[in-house]
């Protein structure tokens, strides 16, 4: 595997082996048959990465951690596109969407459950599902312009939750476009309250 997966990254290949020994039976049978495992933010030794399993329903989430040389395939959410595979607001939003962060000329696409379905077909939408979405800003966005932004995806068919992916973590779109001065931003350390996500100071708490 050339490629350093990242945050919200599907990865393949975990066994029941690479598991905790107290991990529930529903995650063995998760791996067991063949689904993948989504990178989450953790500290890690020099050749795992961390990871979250999910299963079959909401309350079934496993935190876990799996080594870099046993990942077989890796998709992430930018190479995830809308497809009808079953018609719910989520799926509706997501075509709805497309064009419109299109328009950004960054990289972005599904997280969560929109994303894991689109990914493996597996039916994991309902009808009140929300859309989890990353863009990828290696550069700042204004406040403005996040406003702005929040304001046509509020007029999706479901209730869209986007994370601004900086290099130094993630920012929700809905608290970078509020008022408040800091917003929290989510890194490898755990979360903290910065004035910018882009530029992030060494004593911000």
């Amino acid at each position: 595997m050339n490629k350093t997966p990242k945050p919200h990254d599907l990865l393949w290949g975990m066994t029941s082996d690479q598991l905790p020994a107290d991990a529930p039976a529903w995650a063995h049978q998760a791996l067991a048959a063949g689904h993948p495992v989504v990178v989450r933010r953790a500290v890690c030794a020099d050749g795992w990465v961390a990871v979250g399993i999910r299963g079959t329903s909401r309350d079934q989430r496993l935190a876990a951690v799996m080594p870099v040389h046993a990942i077989q395939r890796l998709l992430s959410p930018e190479q995830l596109r809308p497809r009808a595979v079953a018609d719910f607001p989520a799926l509706r939003a997501l075509e709805v969407v497309a064009p419109i962060l299109a328009t950004t000329g960054l990289p972005w696409g599904p997280t969560g459950s929109v994303g894991f379905q689109l990914a493996t077909g597996i039916a994991v939408l309902h009808e009140a599902s929300d859309l989890d979405l990353i863009l990828r800003t290696p550069c700042a966005i204004d406040r403005q312009h996040a406003r702005a932004l929040l304001a046509v995806l509020d007029d999706a068919p479901c209730r869209i939750d986007l994370q601004l992916e900086t290099p130094n973590g993630a920012v929700a779109l809905r608290e970078w476009a509020g008022e408040a001065r800091r917003v929290l931003l989510k890194c490898v350390e755990g979360a903290r309250l910065v004035d910018n996500p882009w530029h992030v100071l060494e004593h911000a708490a």
